[in-house]
């Protein structure tokens, strides 16, 4: 599948709209299943909680993967993603409710590259927070 967003079609500083992507414990669980993490703050308030934190929090690279799947869902190619990094800067913290919480990611372009290529800065944010810092993705564009 080619990518479906055309590079003379995006300007830089054009914004990607925000996309809420719910999180539930049952959704924690189940990467658990896929990455075999199953540190117990993922799945476990007691324990959580014993160590000092809030409550139940999403495995960092679930977290990451949102705003992977983001970038993908955007393009319309996940093989046009060439690079992607993060820093953590916050924890998404997941209530045991039947709404969980919610990652809101967006994306600016920050900058055209040579050869169709683009950097797409990303913002993750959970309950207020910051949950990704310095989270920028290169995508080349049809």
């Amino acid at each position: 599948m080619a990518a479906t967003i055309k590079y003379d079609e995006v300007e830089v500083g054009q914004e990607i709209p925000p996309v809420d992507y719910p999180v539930r414990r049952v959704n924690l669980i189940q990467y658990a299943g896929a990455s075999g993490d199953f540190n117990p703050i993922h799945w476990n308030e007691r324990f959580a909680k014993q160590v000092g934190l809030p409550d139940v929090i999403a495995h960092g690279m679930y977290t990451m993967a949102q705003g992977g799947r983001f970038i993908t869902d955007w393009v319309g190619d996940p093989g046009a993603v060439l690079d992607y990094g993060v820093r953590f800067s916050s924890m998404v913290v997941v209530p045991d409710t039947d709404e969980g919480t919610v990652i809101t990611v967006s994306g600016v372009v920050e900058s055209k590259l040579e050869d169709n290529k683009v950097v797409i800065a990303i913002t993750a944010k959970s309950g207020g927070n910051r949950v990704l810092s310095k989270a920028r993705a290169i995508v080349r564009l049809a």
